[in-house]
């Protein structure tokens, strides 16, 4: 059974930095996407980054490139998100996802697995 726990989460300034972390198991599959998404109070869920397990390749929402970096351990199933230069409107539950599709993907549909979540709170 494939399993993903976030953590890292937390109140921070505007202009701060916070890194989320993901630890994955159970995963059956050699290749693999890991991805972050994100759901603001009353707004929909959406995607901000993921990382190929195949050869590292990323893929960011435009809202947030040049200011985060997903990264992997692989030795230890692990998987980042460092956010830097946080905005109020990166207040959310960040969630850690999983699976295996052909490439690098922001739509919801594309996982399978999901972590519970993790509160990130920016404040101004």
């Amino acid at each position: 059974e494939v399993q993903l726990v976030e953590s890292g989460g937390g109140l921070v300034q505007a202009g701060g930095s916070l890194r989320l972390s993901c630890a994955a198991s159970g995963f059956t599959f050699d290749r693999y996407v890991i991805g972050w998404f994100r759901q603001a109070p009353g707004k929909e869920r959406e995607g901000v980054s993921c990382i190929s397990s195949m050869d590292g390749s990323t893929y960011y929402a435009d809202s947030v490139k040049g200011r985060f970096t997903i990264s992997s351990d692989n030795t230890k199933n692990t998987f980042y998100l460092q956010m830097n230069s946080l905005k109020p409107e990166g207040t959310a539950v960040y969630y850690c996802v999983a699976d295996s599709p052909g490439s690098l993907s922001l739509q919801i549909l594309a996982y399978d697995y999901w972590g519970q979540g993790t509160q990130v709170t920016v404040s101004t």
